[in-house]
């Protein structure tokens, strides 16, 4: 067990006999409050992914975090609500003491050989070679399982408040220690980025995402090629308005093949 990955041990789940999922939060991936919801959400996926049911790879997964998790262990369904030739639909909830903290939607399906094109070119950015770690004391646990090398637009280092005119970060990043690709490592690293607001305008705020949602673009063909190699990844926010952003990403491998995009919807305090 003690060769075994922080990422794997902290998404590992046990089949029950209704048909549910147990699974357990990680101090590896602990956040300000709660878990880091990435894993949070890989969680909810490797509950489709292991499913005896389970028709393909991931197309598209939503999560509503209804709560944060508390310390311990918690249970996932995931049921599938429709199942046709080729596509599923899935319904998922996740549950702590009985009370539901995730509800989510997946969509899965066969893919098919067809013409394809990235429109949303990689940008260009230093090698990850050239770009120093992001390194120094971090206030959460999570943030140390993963390599980060910030080409534009890193975490303020001054909280002064004063708007920056643009939101926008693009780093290099991947598991640490390295890891090979897969689904549910995508999903989390799907959720890395800080929160906009802070880029922004950086004042330290509480906030908390409310709903994500995850579209592959990748096979799990394309994610072995990619292996542990570097991800790009790219973020920014369209509109900050009354308690709520929301911000998209895009992440690419190193070979500039885009692999997942994401959109979120982030609460803000102040």
């Amino acid at each position: 067990m003690s060769s075994l990955h922080p990422f794997d041990a902290a998404v590992a789940l046990q089949a029950q006999a209704d048909g549910s999922f147990l699974g357990h939060t990680s101090a590896a991936y602990a956040n300000m409050v709660g878990p880091f919801g990435g894993v949070t959400a890989a969680q909810a996926l490797n509950a489709v992914l292991q499913h005896p049911q389970r028709l393909g790879d991931p197309i598209s997964l939503t999560v509503n975090f209804a709560a944060a998790l508390a310390d311990g262990p918690f249970t996932v369904t995931a049921r599938p609500a429709r199942t046709n030739r080729s596509t599923q639909h899935w319904v998922i909830e996740t549950k702590q003491q009985g009370e539901t903290v995730l509800t989510g939607t997946a969509f899965f399906g066969l893919r098919r050989d067809t013409w394809g094109a990235d429109e949303q070119a990689m940008p260009e950015v230093p090698t990850p070679a050239e770009v120093s770690r992001a390194g120094g004391p971090t206030r959460v646990e999570w943030v140390k399982r993963y390599e980060m090398r910030f080409a534009e637009g890193a975490i303020p280092t001054e909280w002064h408040g004063a708007d920056q005119g643009a939101s926008r970060s693009r780093l290099w990043l991947r598991d640490d220690p390295p890891r090979p690709l897969d689904f549910a490592s995508l999903t989390a690293m799907s959720d890395v980025f800080f929160p906009r607001v802070w880029r922004r305008r950086p004042v330290l705020v509480p906030i908390g995402t409310v709903s994500m949602t995850v579209y592959y673009h990748a096979d799990a063909g394309l994610l072995q090629s990619t292996g542990n190699g570097y991800l790009l990844g790219q973020t920014q926010a369209q509109a900050f308005r009354n308690g709520y952003f929301d911000q998209t990403a895009q992440l690419w491998n190193e070979a500039k093949e885009l692999l997942v995009t994401s959109h979120q919807v982030v609460y803000f305090k102040e």
